[in-house]
């Protein structure tokens, strides 16, 4: 085994030293292709496949990646890819000339080429292009993993996503429907009226969500500042400000574990409305999706890992304390106090600490025991105070707070409030969390005195809401796992060094 590895090795590296070598000829023949600057290119794979008939016998030039090659003496076929796809060429001696012929024939599958031709088809009926000029525009010096099994070891892919784009078609086609999905919810949002914003990613204070911030050190001002992890503190400050509708897409930051849902940067849509409360969001938020699936897929029912996931419906709405009851028989009205809901937690298995009180009780019974059936979009509202720091209480039942979180396919997809605008209640649920993180919740909100502040000056009645848009992304994909919608995901360095 060890024999067969060491001589493959020995393999590459001939081959690769053969790249170099012709490099090297390249140059010192006054052909280096690293010193061409650009390349004129009028027409793409997909787009003369599709108007074949008002192109044929014209002269297209493309540019891209040789993907396969076949010399047959005097004429040859190559594959190249671009942006779109894949398009055959047809290249003769007796077309572009015996010296281009013969650099042709010396071109590696990996090279960049640009190729200009009369646009035909050959015998076997394959849109193709008739070669007048070859031109190579970069020297592929590494090697693409072999093209029947492609690249699959999915820590290389991520690794190196440049390769993973080159080899799953499918990859790319994930990436540009990313794209086309943010387009798409800014579209919406700014139908309705929205101003998309930016506000600072390095804070003093990183609030506005239950999670570890990143930290670092800002040498200019000799202060310690955080990354952020929410965008909502900043937003809430322009809807003081007066700037009724805002939005904001962009990176934030938790110092938290990887897994198939978490990355420790990851893209996140913020918005805020004023005059609205958290039903109002719900209806946007179920317009915006159907926008968006319909807008991107062609289509409100999307399929998921096999399963049907239908968009177009009306959402299910139901209380959090609804759904435990509906899935455990718990009813958690009847639950009179901590002590009898650290009771039940006991019977029923469910793992609570010291610190955690009957509405913290409620939410563990609710991940425990309801989040994995809530397979068609749900919205779960109603939840208790205890884990809502920032938003506003219910005026009839004042343990409960005016919050839901859409569930999609298991996944919480967004997290929504009637933002809490009194100061007074806001400065006594940031005690509450400064005495949690003084318990040792390492996860809890800080005290943010200009927030408060601007609270002070007065902000509306407000509805907002925040999506992650990586598991948007995910739903309307098809892909199991967050890393496959991030173009660079968060990886273990190796040797030192990111590899």
């Amino acid at each position: 085994m060890g024999e067969t590895r060491n001589t493959q090795e020995q393999d590459i590296n001939q081959l690769l030293k053969v790249r170099r070598e012709k490099l090297a000829a390249l140059q010192e023949n006054g052909k280096d292709p690293f010193q061409i600057t650009k390349y004129d290119v009028t027409h793409h794979s997909l787009e003369i496949k599709n108007n074949f008939e008002s192109l044929e016998g014209q002269t297209a030039s493309i540019a891209g990646r040789i993907m396969s090659k076949r010399v047959m003496g005097k004429a040859s076929f190559c594959n190249v890819q671009d942006i779109q796809g894949n398009i055959q060429s047809y290249v003769a001696r007796d077309s572009i000339g015996e010296e281009s012929y013969a650099d042709f024939k010396k071109y590696d599958v990996g090279d960049i080429v640009g190729i200009k031709g009369e646009v035909f088809k050959t015998k076997t009926g394959e849109i193709s292009i008739h070669a007048s000029e070859v031109t190579l525009l970069s020297k592929s010096l590494q090697i693409l993993p072999e093209k029947y099994h492609g690249l699959v070891n999915t820590d290389i892919r991520y690794r190196q996503r440049y390769t993973d784009l080159i080899m799953n078609e499918e990859v790319k086609d994930t990436f540009v429907k990313r794209s086309k999905i943010i387009s798409s919810i800014r579209r919406y949002l700014d139908s309705q009226g929205f101003l998309e914003v930016e506000t600072p990613m390095l804070v003093s204070n990183a609030g506005g969500a239950a999670a570890r911030p990143f930290e670092t050190h800002y040498n200019a001002l000799d202060e310690d500042v955080k990354l952020r992890i929410s965008l909502e503190l900043y937003l809430k400050r322009l809807i003081v400000g007066g700037m009724e509708r805002v939005y904001e897409i962009g990176r934030v930051f938790r110092n938290e574990g990887l897994d198939t849902r978490h990355n420790p940067e990851f893209t996140l849509m913020e918005l805020y409305q004023a005059y609205t409360d958290y039903n109002g969001m719900m209806d946007l938020t179920e317009n915006m999706f159907r926008h968006v699936a319909q807008e991107v897929c062609g289509t409100t029912t999307v399929t998921y890992g096999g399963v049907e996931i239908d968009l177009g419906s009306p959402f299910k709405r139901i209380t959090m304390i609804d759904a435990v009851k509906e899935y455990t028989g718990v009813d958690f009205d009847a639950v009179k106090d901590t002590e009898e809901a650290k009771k039940i937690a006991d019977e029923k298995g469910v793992h609570y600490e010291d610190r955690h009180k009957k509405g913290d009780i409620l939410n563990l019974f609710f991940e425990e025991f309801v989040e994995e059936h809530l397979i068609q979009p749900t919205f779960v509202m109603d939840h208790p105070v205890e884990i809502s720091p920032l938003t506003k209480r219910k005026p009839d039942k004042p343990d409960y707070v005016e919050r839901f979180e859409l569930f999609i396919t298991c996944r919480e997809m967004c997290n929504a409030y009637s933002e809490l605008n009194d100061p007074i209640d806001q400065r006594a649920r940031f005690a509450a969390q400064e005495e949690a993180f003084a318990a040792g919740d390492e996860e809890a909100n800080h005290t943010d005195e200009d927030f408060l502040n601007a609270l002070e000056i007065g902000m509306p009645p407000t509805g907002g809401i925040g999506y992650g848009i990586d598991r948007l992304v995910m739903l309307l994909t098809d892909s199991p796992a967050i890393r496959d919608v991030l173009l660079f995901p968060t990886m273990k360095t190796l040797g030192g060094k990111d590899q």
